[in-house]
């Protein structure tokens, strides 16, 4: 499901679309658009309405209803339309969060992935943390804003949403479209580069299977690369200096994805620091593999084709809805945003959180 803003409402609202031209439910915090299902539910759509405007975690659950499968929860999520605020827990905070969550991580000001994509009310939020104001371009607040590294690392890691599910301005001038990247430009971009660089390595292996071999090296090495990335160079949080070009570069790099970690066009990789990442890589692969420049080619596009779906894979666990058996994925990968950003660096699997320590499991968080 593509990322959207998600407004709140309070529950007297939710009970005014009760009838069979608006109807909403609730699943506890979650409100839910369901009119447009009323007529293909099995049970008939009367059903539905006599739960209009209430919550049906209960009678989801109640088996002498009927049972309900996952294909229910799915069509659920596609219906998903926003937040239940009641006065216990007021409105959304500064941050997008809404207090009266059962925990809320006190160095992410989330308590749950929804809270991801609630919206930031910019002067609030300003008002409230004198960061950055989300109405303005970002990067000469940065620039001229002075921030210490501490203070900065402190709020960059709190996320915040842009209202109406566009980007965040970074630059807000001629430079702007060059700071966003959609998801589809990667596999256009760079599969079919992928694609030669593999012809070109296959045309020196007398046999398919040592090509395949080394390919397939490269692309497991990938995982390891993924992770030694995403730990040590955009996470390099203590080393970073203690200036603004520190800052800018720790923001440019990655912070502004854990800023805005539901922005859909700063989530992956520009081209221009693909090519400055990837450099590297190239002379790494053929200096290991000197003895063979197929081998090394070989190794090194089946490293990139991991990058490939590393990057599309870490667009769709934020920006999709996913089969079951990837919601888990999911599920980790966005705790590493609103639960805990110092643990749970694998995004394609959790592998190497378990070889090293770094697994984020449910209660086990960091404190300040």
């Amino acid at each position: 499901m593509p990322s959207r803003t998600l407004p709140t409402f309070t529950r007297a609202e939710v009970e005014t679309h009760s009838s069979e031209k608006s109807c909403y439910v609730t699943i506890g915090a979650k409100v839910y658009d369901v009119t447009d299902f009323l007529p293909d539910h099995p049970g008939g759509g009367q059903l539905i309405i006599d739960y209009a405007g209430k919550d049906i975690e209960d009678i989801l659950k109640d088996s002498v209803s009927h049972t309900h499968s996952e294909a229910a929860y799915e069509i659920l999520d596609d219906s998903l339309v926003g937040f239940v605020v009641t006065e216990k827990n007021g409105a959304a905070n500064g941050n997008g969060t809404a207090n009266g969550e059962p925990y809320v991580h006190p160095r992410t000001g989330m308590a749950s992935e929804e809270d991801l994509s609630k919206d930031t009310d910019y002067s609030q939020d300003y008002k409230k943390h004198k960061f950055l104001d989300l109405g303005k371009p970002l990067f000469p607040q940065l620039w001229y804003g002075n921030f210490t590294k501490k203070f900065y690392l402190d709020q960059v890691h709190r996320p915040r949403h842009y209202k109406g599910g566009q980007s965040a301005p970074l630059f807000g001038n001629f430079l702007e479209p060059l700071s966003k990247t959609p998801w589809w430009m990667i596999p256009i971009l760079w599969l079919p580069c992928d694609a030669y660089g593999s012809f070109l390595a296959f045309q020196g292996f007398e046999y398919p299977i040592i090509f395949a071999a080394y390919w397939v090296l490269g692309f497991c090495i990938w995982s390891l690369v993924e992770y030694g990335l995403h730990r040590f160079l955009f996470h390099l949080d203590d080393y970073l200096p203690d200036n603004r070009y520190g800052i800018i570069a720790h923001f440019l790099l990655h912070g502004i994805h854990h800023y805005l970690p539901m922005d859909k066009y700063r989530l992956v990789m520009p081209p221009t620091m693909f090519l400055l990442l990837a450099t590297p890589f190239w002379y790494l692969a053929h200096t290991i593999f000197a003895y063979n420049w197929y081998a090394a080619t070989a190794v090194y596009c089946g490293g990139i084709f991991g990058y490939i779906c590393y990057d599309l894979t870490h667009y769709f666990l934020h920006h999709e809805n996913l089969p079951l058996w990837y919601k888990e994925l999911k599920k980790y990968h966005l705790e590493h945003h609103f639960l805990e950003y110092e643990l749970g660096f694998g995004v394609t699997t959790k592998f190497w959180d378990n070889v090293f320590g770094t697994e984020l499991k449910p209660n086990v968080v960091k404190t300040q």
